[in-house]
């Protein structure tokens, strides 16, 4: 009892303290600058991370397993591996990544508290498919890969929407000149900041800023979730018989490991567009929620566990 109310607590004190932290970030870019966005997001979030810490070594002690057992502890956990991955873009000062980790860390963190997920609050004995070794290793690959993977593919996405802004932009110019430019060269745009001037200059360094994180952070998952599938099919074979089954959350895993596969190749590529590689990555965040929520909500298969505990009768 003491342990669930200590859970209950701690959870929605970093809900309520990311909440305050992006309604005063988005009063100030509507109103003013009344206090240093940056620096409170900055100070917000990690009293965040401290307190889903907590929770998860809370949960932890008083469940006997590791807290991934079903939809609302991944949910807990993946609000976790956002703020872990708002520490590094701390230390890294990096604005943009930072903004992307506090709104991802509030909406996930509300929709694990929801009412839609009260029925699964509680933790529950696991099945004996599920008692191994491999539960750590794999599932926590797993998560922590899809955090990073949608922090870099909405990194390319803000990346899509300024070069779009700047091509139309251009666009508009010629119309007034009376000369229309049909060409566009990602080295350009991407890395030669002298092509712009004034005002201009700014976008250019945000745009090269936001293609170089959204390039390392979506490396960084994709080194998790190679080593996320490794591991299940490890597992896999010892509970299952089979390293691989060609069930759906396994098909689907393998389509997100290949979408950023192909991002990574068009990323080093330099024959590409610019804007190619994020066309990918805005694709693969799609790509990650029908793999993370779509395929268990269907219920089929061997990972169907949807939003229900998996807990023996």
């Amino acid at each position: 009892m003491i342990f669930s109310t200590f859970e209950h607590i701690l959870n929605h004190i970093s809900f309520s303290i990311v909440s305050i932290v992006i309604s005063i970030l988005v009063i100030n870019l509507l109103v003013t600058e009344l206090i240093k966005p940056y620096e409170l997001s900055e100070k917000g979030l990690i009293p965040t991370f401290l307190c889903l810490t907590g929770l998860l070594v809370t949960r932890w002690i008083y469940s006997g397993h590791f807290p991934l057992s079903d939809l609302y502890e991944s949910l807990i956990f993946l609000s976790w591996s956002f703020s872990l991955i708002h520490i590094f873009a701390y230390f890294k000062k990096n604005k943009n990544l930072s903004a992307i980790t506090a709104s991802s860390t509030l909406f996930t963190q509300g929709f694990a508290t929801s009412s839609l997920l009260s029925e699964i609050q509680k933790p529950a004995i696991l099945v004996p498919a599920l008692q191994s070794e491999w539960l750590i290793m794999h599932v926590s690959m797993m998560i922590l890969s899809y955090a990073a993977l949608l922090c870099g593919s909405l990194l390319s996405v803000a990346l899509l929407v300024f070069i779009f802004r700047k091509k139309s932009n251009r666009l508009l110019k010629s119309f007034s000149f009376d000369e229309i430019q049909y060409s566009y060269d990602r080295s350009t745009i991407l890395r030669n900041s002298s092509f712009f001037s004034g005002k201009n200059y700014y976008k250019s360094q945000l745009i090269q800023q936001l293609d170089f994180w959204s390039y390392r952070v979506i490396s960084l998952g994709f080194l998790f979730l190679t080593t996320g599938i490794i591991s299940g099919a490890v597992w896999a074979n010892e509970a299952w018989g089979s390293y691989w089954s060609w069930d759906p959350k396994e098909i689907w895993a393998f389509i997100t490991w290949m979408i950023f596969a192909i991002y990574l190749h068009i990323r080093t590529n330099n024959n590409f567009p610019g804007e190619t590689s994020a066309l990918v990555a805005a694709l693969g965040f799609l790509i990650i929620w029908i793999c993370y929520f779509g395929v268990n909500l269907l219920g089929i298969g061997l990972h169907s566990y949807g939003s229900f505990p998996l807990t023996s009768s």
